[in-house]
């Protein structure tokens, strides 16, 4: 996966996270606000997947 698609997915699944908070919360769903709290970390961390490999290429494209 290039780093472009994991920020991009990351992205997403943050997003998709805060909504499931929200949603959780309104609707006082605690399993659905938990759910939504690992998805939003999830996208996170496909996020600094994305962003070490950018900084990866950057320095293999200086050597």
């Amino acid at each position: 996966m290039s780093s472009t698609s994991d920020k991009a997915k990351g992205m997403a699944n943050e997003a998709v996270g805060k909504v499931k908070q929200g949603v959780g919360k309104a609707t006082d769903n605690a399993q659905l606000q938990t759910k939504g709290k690992v998805q939003e970390r999830k996208g996170e961390a496909q996020q600094a997947v994305g962003k070490a490999k950018d900084a990866v290429k950057k320095t293999v494209d200086r050597a």
